[in-house]
């Protein structure tokens, strides 16, 4: 499973990056506990938005429609499994 850090994590890592530019990325990665590809998203994400790393938690969406979607496909992929439930217990059933 994926480690989460905190926004202020983040935030603090891209800065520490910028901070010490003398230092590879592997280095920084190292230094600081975490991934290079995670530092890497940090970066990129920091440089399209003015510094600070876009992040959005687990459950958060960007809009009420995106909340409505999910809800939507959940309570539709639920519907489906208890369709296939009555189909197989009608053919066992049935016979």
């Amino acid at each position: 499973m994926a480690k989460r850090y905190s926004q202020q994590f983040k935030d603090d890592a891209v800065q520490y990056r910028k901070d010490h530019p003398e230092m590879t990325l592997n280095d920084t990665a190292n230094h600081l506990g975490i991934s290079v590809s995670a530092l890497k998203h940090w970066l990129s994400s920091a440089n399209k938005n003015e510094g600070t790393v876009d992040s959005r938690g687990s459950g958060n969406y960007s809009s009420d429609e995106a909340k409505e979607n999910a809800r939507l496909k959940r309570q539709l992929r639920d519907a489906e499994d208890a369709l296939e439930v009555l189909k197989k217990a009608i053919g066992i059933l049935g016979k």
